[in-house]
């Protein structure tokens, strides 16, 4: 397919590009943010990527865009390294990107054969070295917070019998097992749920969700504006909640307020333009299938001494750290 910057027109709009200012593209992938910000504006771009196979899309921007652009290999979640206040906007898109999802050899799609692997960067454990070694305990618990699946302890005893027998390796071979446990009806094919998990499990793909949220906070300039576009119900989950607890004044007696601070002195670190999330256009959907579970947010940074709260969104059970641990 051919790659396609998913809301585009609305991540423009809420960035509004100006000449001379400077954002975060935390999530390059094919460079269609990245490309569509310098062609809006004279505006600089520091483009970021834990994918090395990302290189030749970025050189050709360096080539058409030089001094305005450049690409940092690093996930979005160490943004904070590149200096307090030192930003303009910072533009997160929360998923896999098509380039990811049509190349078999990467792993992500059950759509087409290839191994079972599904990291974005080049380290790590893999999707193969989950459904081989992991107990059946900690397949379903993966299953059933990242998947959100209903049906995930009749997966998994799949899963446990079949790699029994030989490991598994492919990703229709992983495709065929699901589909052998629960069945096929509808148009979703049944393993989604199921590669979503494995996908969000193997790339820790909410922790640093978190920690780039907490990273952007640190680097943007005051009325920096702060946009991303989420997939599914767990990343958006994270994102309203971070905004509404760095826009909202805590209740009187917080852990996260200093005592030398008062309730009625406390203004958040963002503020919510937009309360209601912000959902692709009919024409987009009908153009990009890949669209449809897409969600907006954005903010606005309010004064650099506005005080940010320390706190975890996170609940530990969603990190499913000790199952990661272990491998």
């Amino acid at each position: 397919m051919m790659h396609y910057p998913v809301m585009l027109p609305e991540v423009l709009s809420a960035l509004s590009p100006q000449a001379g200012e400077t954002y975060v593209d935390g999530t390059f992938g094919n460079g269609g943010y990245s490309e569509a910000f310098l062609k809006a504006a004279a505006c600089n771009v520091i483009a970021l990527d834990r994918d090395p196979r990302v290189k030749p899309r970025a050189d050709a921007l360096l080539r058409g865009y030089s001094g305005r652009f450049e690409l940092r290999e690093m996930p979005f979640s160490q943004m904070g390294d590149l200096g307090a206040g030192s930003v303009d906007a910072v533009v997160l898109d929360i998923g896999v990107s098509s380039m990811q999802i049509d190349q078999a050899e990467r792993g992500f799609s059950f759509m087409r054969s290839g191994p079972l692997d599904m990291r974005m960067g080049a380290d790590g454990v893999s999707a193969s070295d989950a459904v081989n070694h992991l107990p059946r305990a900690a397949l379903i618990r993966i299953f059933q917070v990242y998947g959100e699946e209903r049906r995930a302890r009749r997966i998994a005893d799949f899963i446990v019998r079949a790699r029994e027998e030989a490991l598994i390796t492919t990703t229709d071979g992983l495709a065929e097992i699901v589909e052998s446990a629960i069945g096929r009806s509808g148009k979703i094919h049944p393993a989604t749920r199921v590669f979503q998990a494995l996908r969000i499990f193997v790339n820790d793909e909410l922790g640093e969700l978190y920690k780039g949220l907490c990273a952007a906070e640190r680097i943007l300039r005051p009325e920096g504006r702060l946009i991303i576009v989420t997939f599914h119900s767990l990343e958006d989950r994270i994102v309203k909640a971070f905004l509404r607890r760095r826009s909202e004044a805590p209740s009187s007696g917080s852990r996260y307020l200093p005592e030398a601070v008062e309730v009625s002195e406390f203004e958040g670190s963002f503020s919510v333009t937009k309360r209601s999330v912000i959902a692709p256009s009919k024409t987009e959907l009908s153009e990009n299938a890949r669209s449809r579970s897409a969600k907006l947010r954005f903010a606005i940074r309010t004064h650099a001494n506005a005080f940010p709260m320390d706190d975890d969104l996170l609940p530990r059970v969603t990190q499913l750290s000790d199952i990661r641990g272990a491998l």
